[in-house]
């Protein structure tokens, strides 16, 4: 096994005529000083552009930016990866009328000429065409001369590139095949969602370099993201070699929507790589009990038995976190006046990252995994269910979010998973055929609470039982008057039905 984590580490570099003028974002001055008072040309529009910009924003005469694509900001494309609000100023000082500037052109179209004073011209490349190529300021055509308005006529101080990183291929032999000549492909390595070289079977790729599986997607390229991702590649490989299973927690099956509950609100591996490792349920026979996985790659789900030495016979629930499926994108509008979901029957279209369950009868295929209905992270489940969004992403409501979890699991199972007290459990022995889970596992083993006054008192109250000690009294009462006997045939008095499922309130 060969783990790889060497991150992204070669410039990025476009050839084009005068690119050796430019500095690279990897060794440029970081001194506010010595741009002072200078014209100053960025190439690129990441996060290392809007960085450098920031730091000289200040002293400089101005700053134009130049990239082929729009500026894509984190909080509306909800990728880490794009522009962040801490280093966005050029923003204001471009739209707030202070000489900075944002521009769209292909490097590959241009050409940056220097003049005898040391100064940088943008010029077209086809004016170097049709003039030899030779590259002097002085001497040829510059697109000023023909149109004098145009966006880029000002002599430029400093060129300063900023078109990110690739990974550094070159130190692997080329048989290893770590990547197929695509133009994505020679920034990251070709990996599997499991992390391993598609060419090379063990061969791993950690961290940042394996940013390819998730890219423009989730977190996997940044460390609050990776170091889950690394955590999962270490489980698959203890399965692979030394036989080790994945970790997971056997529970009864009374206690699944509780654990769906904790795990949504405590995992901090399912927030931060959102639609890439997801939670995963594995039921037992007969639905009676089920096993508990965490973090799993969702799309190496096909191969789940074979990765984690775990069995996925009787169906699986997949636990995933996602953004709406409009609402992301460098062109959306994300503070819309509805943007935010709050009823549940409206929570398929929750925009914020909030649970989605999948329910399957059986591992999806291959084949269904990789021509899954675009934008879908999962292939079409048996059913789904959207816990619906909540402003403090705290799904612990019991009418807003357990009490619809628990109807989407029962409706799937085909049983209650409600919990009774004893003298329910009783009740349902004398007049049902099938039992809930509840009682089975619980009451029929002599399992549960400890009847005490204060606790039946409490049920009486929320309507969960009879209140049999007022029932008494009242008979008492009734047949110490004078005339007032009970015919025969005649039953008792009725009381509130034993948990009866007439509103929300009485179900939880």
């Amino acid at each position: 096994v060969l783990l790889v984590a060497t991150g992204l580490s070669v410039p990025n570099q476009v050839n084009f005529p005068g690119s050796e003028y430019a500095e690279g974002y990897e060794s440029v001055s970081v001194d506010p000083e010595d741009f002072v008072g200078q014209n100053v040309l960025i190439l690129g529009r990441g996060n290392s552009a809007f960085e450098t910009a920031e730091n000289i924003l200040g002293v400089t005469n101005f700053i134009h930016m130049l990239s082929r694509s729009r500026v894509r900001l984190s909080w509306a494309t909800h990728y880490v990866g794009d522009l962040r609000a801490i280093n966005n100023g050029l923003l204001d000082t471009y739209q707030l009328k202070s000489l900075d500037g944002l521009l769209e052109s292909d490097l590959t179209d241009l050409a940056i000429l220097k003049d005898r004073e040391g100064k940088f011209h943008v010029t077209l490349k086809f004016f170097l065409e049709e003039n030899n190529n030779n590259q002097s300021a002085d001497s040829i055509t510059l697109p000023q001369d023909n149109s004098d308005n145009f966006a880029m006529r000002v002599a430029y101080d400093r060129v300063i590139r900023c078109l990110g990183w690739n990974f550094d291929f070159s130190i692997f032999n080329k048989s290893l095949r770590l990547n197929s000549g695509n133009p994505f492909e020679t920034k990251y390595p070709l990996i599997r969602a499991s992390y391993e070289s598609r060419g090379s079977r063990g061969l791993f790729i950690l961290g940042t370099a394996s940013h390819s599986v998730d890219h423009r997607r989730s977190a996997g390229g940044f460390i609050h993201g990776f170091r889950y991702t690394v955590r999962a590649v270490h489980r698959l490989l203890e399965h692979r070699h030394h036989g080790v299973t994945w970790p997971s927690t056997e529970l009864p099956i009374t206690q699944l929507t509780s654990s769906i509950i904790r795990r949504v609100n405590e995992a901090s591996g399912l927030y931060q790589m959102f639609s890439v490792l997801a939670d995963v349920v594995l039921l037992k026979e007969n639905a009676t009990a089920f096993e508990y996985l965490e973090e799993f790659p969702m799309l190496m789900l096909p191969q789940l038995e074979t990765l984690t030495g775990r069995k996925a016979k009787h169906g699986l629930f997949v636990i995933n976190m996602e953004y709406g499926k409009n609402f992301s994108g460098p062109d959306k509008d994300v503070f819309f006046h509805d943007r935010s979901v709050g009823h549940t029957e409206d929570a398929w279209q929750s925009n914020f990252l909030h649970p989605v369950i999948y329910y399957y009868r059986q591992l999806p295929t291959e084949q269904e995994v990789r021509f899954r209905p675009a934008h879908w992270p999962l292939p079409r489940p048996v059913a789904i269910h959207h816990i619906v969004e909540d402003f403090l992403t705290d799904w612990t409501a019991p009418v807003g979010h357990i009490l619809p979890l628990r109807r989407f699991l029962e409706n799937c199972l085909d049983t209650d998973l409600r919990s009774f007290y004893a003298e329910s459990c009783f009740l349902f022995t004398l007049t049902r055929q099938k039992l809930p889970p509840f009682c089975q596992q619980g009451y029929l083993r002599m399992q549960g609470l400890a009847s005490t006054e204060s606790l039946r008192r409490h049920g009486v109250e929320s309507r969960l039982l009879r209140d049999y000690a007022a029932v008494g009294r009242h008979l008492e009462d009734s047949s110490q008057r004078p005339g007032n006997h009970r015919p025969v045939g005649v039953p008792l008095a009725p009381g509130p039905p034993v948990q009866s499922p007439d509103s929300n309130k009485e179900e939880l």
